[in-house]
């Protein structure tokens, strides 16, 4: 069974989880970051370092970094489902999850933390240069999604596994959104997905 560490309302836990539900895989999470704490303890800095969620184990093999584990996991588990056998499917998906943690994330997080988990400041100007930012990439997964039903294309894959869940918050902070009706119909399409309540539909926090 594969062991994950991290706690559920965590984004890039919620990316693991969900893939390992969508491939229909056994897994056992424990809760760990912010005030679960365990991430500084010595036996868990022994298999992460940075002291960061998730973590997983799987049979003695131990990987960190979220978008790491989706790739390993759909490559050893879902080969030509979620992992795309060919090449350049598989570099357009991988591009996608790329975006994800270069662009797509920080202007949502710009937002998400001075409104919802409110660690930090709002800072005079940070929220309305984060929400422009963020339409501007919520803009461009809309065009996408015009031309294609899944991020990663023509079916579900890995890329959609990453981009749901930042998408999620997206979709789910105090703000008024331009209306995407493309991009609205896919986080439809993943809401409908059958472990959408248990991993992804919790409050922002």
């Amino acid at each position: 069974m594969i062991k994950v560490w991290g706690r559920n309302n965590s984004l890039n836990v919620q990316k693991v989880i969900l893939t390992l539900e969508e491939i229909g895989l056994p897994y056992e999470r424990t809760d760990a970051g912010l005030h679960f704490g365990v991430v500084n303890t010595a036996e868990y800095r022994a298999i992460n370092p940075n002291g960061r969620v998730p973590t997983i184990d799987d049979m003695g093999f131990t990987l960190w970094e979220s978008n790491a584990i989706v790739r390993y996991l759909c490559a050893r588990y879902s080969e030509g489902k979620l992992w795309p056998l060919d090449a350049r499917r598989r570099a357009d998906a991988d591009r996608w999850m790329d975006w994800q943690q270069t662009t797509l994330l920080d202007p949502i997080n710009a937002i998400f933390r001075p409104l919802v988990r409110k660690d930090v400041e709002a800072k005079p100007g940070v929220i309305e240069a984060g929400i422009k930012t963020a339409e501007g990439n919520a803009a461009v997964l809309d065009a996408l999604l015009a031309e294609r039903p899944w991020v990663s294309g023509g079916t579900f894959g890995m890329a959609d596994c990453v981009i749901a869940t930042v998408v999620h918050r997206w979709m789910h902070l105090p703000i008024e959104r331009q209306p995407r009706p493309h991009l609205e119909r896919w986080y439809k399409a993943i809401c409908e997905r059958p472990w959408s309540s248990k991993v992804l539909i919790l409050p922002l926090s």
